[in-house]
């Protein structure tokens, strides 16, 4: 049972600290679940690429996989379904049980002191560590587990292109018949799992 009481100190540290949302996050995740092999790097990113295309946040989302796997990743005891649902279970209420908490204190204050100096102040630092978080977690997620994990070259550069044509579908609007039409991001999940399918199977 010491898995659980590790997971759950571990998402209560990443529900307190984790500012900015589930992409911010990712370094402390990846440096809490990863870091102490429960899970390897691989998995990571597999869970990462599972909780972007499933709905709910990203933070969630991954708890409750990572919840799930670690434990049987650590001690094939606890290997089973329903370990893993109790695994998944601890991890998810322990990452939102303190946000909760203190988004509903903090929208109780803010909202009663949104125009003093110093709370502007802390919002003007804020947003700038929310950004380079987000940014972080960006170059974290460029490694070779993500773009090359058979260590093949040709799944290196098919990996590298689908990356670049996804950014220019999400951020370039497509001009058609005198209109710029903008890919919507399903589709562009959807196109893309058909092209690794293609290329990878």
């Amino acid at each position: 049972m010491n898995i659980y009481l590790k997971l759950i100190w571990a998402y209560i540290k990443i529900g307190v600290f984790g500012f900015g949302g589930g992409y911010a996050m990712l370094s402390l995740v990846e440096k809490s679940v990863v870091e102490p092999g429960w899970i390897s790097e691989q998995m990571f990113t597999d869970i990462v690429a599972i909780s972007q295309m499933t709905p709910g946040p990203i933070g969630i989302n991954s708890a409750t996989y990572i919840g799930y796997v670690a434990p049987g990743s650590v001690d094939a005891a606890y290997s089973g379904f329903l370990w893993g649902v109790l695994g998944s279970v601890l991890c998810t209420l322990a990452v939102t049980v303190p946000s909760f908490i203190m988004v509903l204190y903090a929208s109780h204050f803010i909202r009663k002191h949104q125009e003093s100096g110093a709370i502007k102040a802390i919002f003007s630092g804020l947003r700038p560590v929310v950004v380079g978080l987000i940014a972080s977690a960006a170059i974290m997620l460029m490694n070779a587990a993500n773009f090359n994990p058979n260590g093949v070259t040709w799944q290196l550069c098919a990996s590298i292109a689908i990356c670049v044509a996804a950014f220019c579908l999400a951020w370039f609007p497509i001009p058609y018949k005198g209109k710029k039409i903008k890919i919507h991001p399903i589709m562009i999940i959807i196109l893309a799992g058909m092209t690794g399918f293609i290329l990878y199977y």
